[in-house]
């Protein structure tokens, strides 16, 4: 039986690639600091460790004790808009978090890394993006995605540490933080519901996403760390099918059984149209028919009106106000 750490495994898409990874009979043990998780998301199978992957000695500590052969690092705070607004925050969750555990992957001889990236990456691009693209991030949160990949790319070189890099793209599903107000729109939306309130949108809602069903997602990503014809390679793995957020706002309002009444905000510093072309993942990856929006939402609104709707919090750091969203400050 092989051992796995995942970290950010009891958020949202570590908590299913956990589930996974268990289910194929591997030892899991997730670090999550549950600033964005619960613990009830943890399959009862894993070994849960309260803690930050900021915390250098405590990542060390548990490599040294666990011997991790397969490091499956998701944790982060993935909030493209308001990466802008908490620069150090980003950088040092996700960069310098990220290279505590490749200093310690390849310290205690970790057999292959499994990053969770993002199409943040790519910037304004041609759509459907490509992993052959030139990246171009336009905010902090691709900025420092970016750096990690190529972080692993040079730690490769240098120390051998085998990785395999994914970019999943607006993910939803089951297990999602639905009280976040900076990110996640399905989750926001069906939150907003919940409290009988409009579903707000930024700009006039023609920017367009292919929104990815987790369980077309997390098995892929499971994967990875063990097909060696994947080592070294990046993947864009997610939904085909863009649709935009004023068609996203109407499927909601059906799953949940309202006739949802939105209220349109100022646009924000945005990619209007991002999705991605999946065919490097699909000739490697065993892949089943995607679950279709309408299907996705309606089994994660079941799963949201049974926990309930959850109390917004505001970001506690905001380190520039300077263009910060009004919306932000008033919920």
């Amino acid at each position: 039986m092989s051992k796995a750490l995942v970290t950010g495994g009891a958020g949202f898409i570590g908590s299913h690639v956990t589930a996974e990874l268990v289910g194929m009979g591997h030892q899991v043990v997730v670090l999550d600091d549950l600033s964005g998780g619960f613990r009830e998301n943890v399959d009862k199978r894993a070994d849960l460790v309260v803690g930050s992957i900021t915390d250098n000695s405590l990542v060390d500590s548990l490599f040294a004790h666990h011997r991790f052969e397969y490091v499956y690092h998701l944790a982060a705070y993935a909030a493209e808009g308001l990466s802008h607004f908490i620069k150090r925050f980003n950088y040092q969750s996700n960069l310098l978090g990220s290279v505590n555990l490749i200093n310690s992957s390849v310290n205690y001889g970790a057999r292959c890394f499994v990053y969770t990236s993002s199409i943040a990456v790519y910037g304004t691009n041609q759509v459907p993006m490509h992993e052959d693209l030139t990246p171009m991030p336009e905010d902090s949160y691709g900025i420092a995605k970016l750096a990690v990949e190529r972080e692993l790319h040079v730690t490769h070189d240098m120390f051998g540490l085998n990785y395999v890099i994914f970019r999943p793209h607006n993910v939803y599903g089951e297990h999602q933080n639905i009280g976040d107000r900076y990110r996640n729109v399905i989750g926001i939306f069906m939150n907003q519901l919940m409290q009988g309130r409009p579903l707000t949108i930024f700009g006039d809602g023609t920017q367009t996403r292919a929104f990815s069903y987790i369980a077309d997602v997390a098995p892929i990503i499971a994967q990875g760390a063990f097909l060696p014809q994947a080592y070294g390679e990046t993947f864009n793995v997610g939904a085909d099918k863009p649709y935009s957020v004023n068609e996203l706002a109407a499927a909601v309002g059906r799953a949940m059984g309202v006739e949802p009444k939105v209220t349109y905000l100022p646009p924000r510093n945005e990619v209007l149209h991002a999705f991605s072309d999946h065919t490097k993942a699909e000739k490697l990856f065993s892949r089943r028919a995607q679950v279709p929006l309408q299907e996705g939402i309606e089994q994660m609104a079941k799963w949201a009106m049974r926990v309930g709707a959850r109390k917004s919090k505001e970001f506690a750091h905001i380190e520039i106000e300077k263009n910060l969203p009004a919306i932000w400050k008033d919920q």
